[in-house]
């Protein structure tokens, strides 16, 4: 097939047949993201199918299915237009209930509609998307095609202005408009640290080499992005290449397991190929610039850009001092400009619509928005895409729609593996990389964690110090002996030899961690350590001084008993303890057996009277929390 013209562009876009204009009385667009697929999406497809020909012919339904929706946790979860009607959980056997009640009665299935968390009785439901919190409050940009187009059909990228930016960059603009472009709108990269983009790509740009590169880290948020768009990371890319004078790029994949991944990327690279977005002479303009993967070992360190360029090369993927940045010698010595997929996704749009435009959105210092990972104790978990500046309590509870089973929120983590925790009196601070630099912690990868009141942060901070101590290149001492030392001193702690000197040791080890670490994983992984003694250092003296983990998760420091006071005799704890360490005849007290009892937390977790409490394990029948 010949290189497409901008004039086949503009063709495409103007014959596009959109599937939701409906040319059947009911069209569909169901999610075939992983988290859906695994969970059984294409059977539901084929089943809804099956029963929709059977009832009312090949004009009753057409089903689409699109890339990952976000709203994982939900899933499979499939859209019914005309109407929007927004179903969650789908099962095979749900297929004649859509079918006969929705498709052919005019009347969406109740039983399959989002749960309405307002409503004090539980019983309410949300039928269309547009009304749905989880998306109604997001702002979607980079997201903007989620849930509407097929990411391995290129055309109905085009048809959604696709590859338009690249028209504009690689035809219209000389490279020192894309860059002044990029620096003007204030796009810092949502990798992490929060560099300026354009003022990084500046200095690639700068530099005079025979060789320039450009390399997307496809890491977690990344992975999402190519399950829903990946055409425009590949868009994003080619502009960034235009800005700075390159003419390979790489897409860098730290896990070479993930075949679902590596395969769509291979399918949009071919095919942008193909129509000459990549390439050589893209477009008849004389600028050759082309992409391939990369694949890794999947290690976390090599989410680091120079321990990945290390990877890439063929070497351990050891980090290495800078300067020199990657801007100036990266791959293989030469300028190369790093982003994640996400960075590289607003791109395209910056070109399209101008910097003042992103800049509507967003903070003056943190314009734009950014995708998170709402995951934890909260009702909807999911990616989300939201405003920067938005409070974390308004992502927690509005979008997320509030605390699982109405327990009591009690902190959030921000940063993913290698940061920190903030408690409830600090949900009000906004999302910009100012705000959460300011508490102690990183924007990270995005990832949000809620915990509730039965979280022990002691243990929270420990199993991240065992996380960082496994992940731990070993390059540099402060790294490879600081986590350890700190691993063993939690360790210590939740087991009840801690001494309130440790306290002071893990603050001052901690800091000196942060400071002296060669790179970004080190110099971020005691974030958990300083923020979690920062904010809740009372459960640290708790669990030294009293020897006592009050929310039952350090198994040496606590242990669970029946307040006879309370117990109605129900029997539910007995029945759901899996070692019989409960007795007790019906209707009377019951008592928990401690020889037999392995604190598997299900008689905690069961128990809706508040019989169950968690007391010290030396001094339980003295002690005690409320449920």
């Amino acid at each position: 097939m010949p290189k497409l013209t901008i004039e086949d562009l503009n063709r495409i876009k103007e014959t596009y047949d959109d599937p939701l204009k409906g040319h059947t009385k009911y069209t569909a667009t169901l999610c075939g993201g992983s988290g859906c697929r695994a969970k059984g999406s294409l059977k539901v497809k084929d089943a809804i199918e099956k029963q929709a020909t059977a009832k009312g012919g090949d004009g009753l339904l057409s089903i689409h299915l699109t890339g990952c929706n976000g709203f994982c946790a939900q899933g499979p979860v499939m859209k019914v237009y005309p109407g929007g009607i927004l179903y969650q959980g789908i099962k095979e056997q749900d297929a004649t209930a859509i079918v006969d009640e929705h498709l052919t009665g005019d009347k969406p299935v109740e039983k399959l509609l989002c749960k309405d968390n307002t409503d004090p009785k539980g019983k309410a439901t949300i039928a269309s998307v547009e009304d749905v919190p989880f998306y109604k409050l997001q702002s979607q940009r980079v997201l903007r095609n989620r849930g509407f187009i097929d990411p391995d059909n290129i055309n109905e990228y085009i048809a959604k202005d696709g590859y338009m930016a690249l028209v504009k960059a690689v035809t219209q603009m000389t490279p020192q408009e894309v860059l002044r472009a990029i620096k003007d709108s204030g796009l810092k990269g949502r990798g992490g640290g929060g560099f300026p983009t354009g003022l990084k790509w500046g200095l690639a740009a700068g530099t005079d080499a025979a060789r320039k590169f450009v390399v997307c880290n496809a890491g977690p948020i990344s992975r999402s992005i190519v399950e829903i768009d990946p055409n425009l990371i590949i868009e994003g890319m080619v502009i960034a290449a235009r800005a700075i004078g390159a003419t390979q790029g790489y897409v860098y994949v730290r896990e070479p397991d993930n075949l679902f991944i590596i395969n769509r990327l291979k399918t949009t690279l071919a095919k942008a190929r193909e129509y000459g977005f990549i390439g050589e002479n893209i477009l008849n303009s004389g600028f050759d610039f082309d992409i391939e993967l990369s694949m890794g070992a999947g290690t976390f360190i090599c989410g680091e850009e120079t321990a990945m360029i290390s990877s890439m090369e063929g070497r351990r993927g050891y980090p290495t001092s800078k300067p020199p940045y990657p801007a100036y010698r990266g791959l293989w010595g030469y300028p190369t400009a790093v982003d994640n997929a996400e960075t590289f996704a607003n791109a395209p749009q910056i070109i399209l619509n101008g910097p003042e435009w992103f800049r509507r959105l967003g903070t003056t210092d943190s314009p734009g928005t950014k995708l998170f990972t709402l995951t934890g104790e909260v009702n909807t978990n999911g990616l989300i895409e939201v405003d920067m500046g938005i409070t974390f309590k308004s992502i927690v509870f509005d979008i997320g729609g509030g605390m699982k089973k109405k327990k009591r929120f009690k902190a959030l983590g921000i940063g993913g593996s290698t940061g920190g925790f903030i408690p409830e009196g600090m949900l009000d601070i906004q999302a910009t990389y100012e705000d959460i630099v300011n508490a102690g912690t990183i924007m990270g990868s995005g990832n949000l964690i809620v915990m509730d009141h039965n979280s022990c942060m002691v243990n929270t901070a420990m199993f991240a110090m065992e996380f960082a101590t496994a992940e731990s290149c070993g390059k540099c001492v402060p790294c490879r002996i600081g986590t350890k030392v700190m691993y063993d001193k939690l360790v210590q702690i939740t087991e009840g030899f801690g001494e309130m000197k440790d306290i002071e040791t893990l603050e001052s080890l901690a800091t000196e961690v942060k400071r002296t670490s060669l790179c970004g994983f080190g110099q971020t992984n005691p974030l958990a350590v300083l923020t979690t003694i920062k904010y809740f250092a009372q459960e640290y003296v708790s669990h030294i001084r009293d020897k006592w983990c009050k929310t039952g998760r350090c198994k040496k420091l606590s242990t669970f008993y029946i307040d006879h006071s309370v117990c109605t005799g129900c029997t539910s704890c007995a029945r759901k303890c899996p070692q019989s360490a409960i007795t007790g005849e019906k209707k009377t007290p019951h008592t928990v057996n401690q020889a037999l009892c392995v604190q598997c937390r299900s008689c905690f977790e069961t128990c809706t009277f508040g019989a169950v409490k968690i007391g010290a394990r030396n001094m339980f029948e003295t002690q005690e929390v409320k449920a």
